[in-house]
């Protein structure tokens, strides 16, 4: 059954990795963020934007690893059209997921595809490769309230 599951989740990010569903510009951003990961050179600008409160839409571009493309695609599926308190509490809850600390199944299942990444915690040097989407998410929303 393990393997069967890590076959799911592998598919799901070659697939996220693979489209370009939501790596591009989007129209009129109110916030655009760069993010990089120095340890590998991975980075993403990821562009918001929100509308009284709301993540209308959102995009990502830039260079990385399958993991890092893939983690920031599976996101912005997860954030549009959430409010940015929402965006912010998946973000908490993928970090809690991808340290360990949060490994309630129910709870998980907030997270939909992002929970392919849940073994990342066992590959130490990967789990910057991850999170880099979910930090700029969350520098950009939280910059936004400024």
């Amino acid at each position: 059954m393990a393997l069967e599951l890590n076959q799911i989740y592998t598919q799901i990010l070659t697939e996220h990795n693979n489209s370009s569903r939501n790596k591009h510009h989007i129209d009129n951003p109110t916030v655009s963020l760069k993010g990089v990961n120095p340890s590998c050179g991975d980075e993403i600008t990821l562009e918001l934007r929100e509308k009284d409160g709301i993540i209308e839409d959102a995009g990502f571009t830039g260079i990385g690893c399958a993991i890092s493309q893939a983690s920031a695609s599976i996101m912005i599926d997860l954030i549009k059209g959430k409010t940015t308190k929402e965006a912010l509490h998946l973000a908490n809850l993928f970090f809690g997921m991808i340290k360990g600390e949060v490994t309630d199944e129910k709870q998980l299942e907030e997270l939909d595809e992002a929970i392919a990444l849940k073994d990342i915690s066992h590959m130490p040097a990967r789990v910057k490769c991850a999170v880099l989407g979910w930090h700029t998410l969350e520098n950009a929303v939280k910059g936004e309230k400024k």
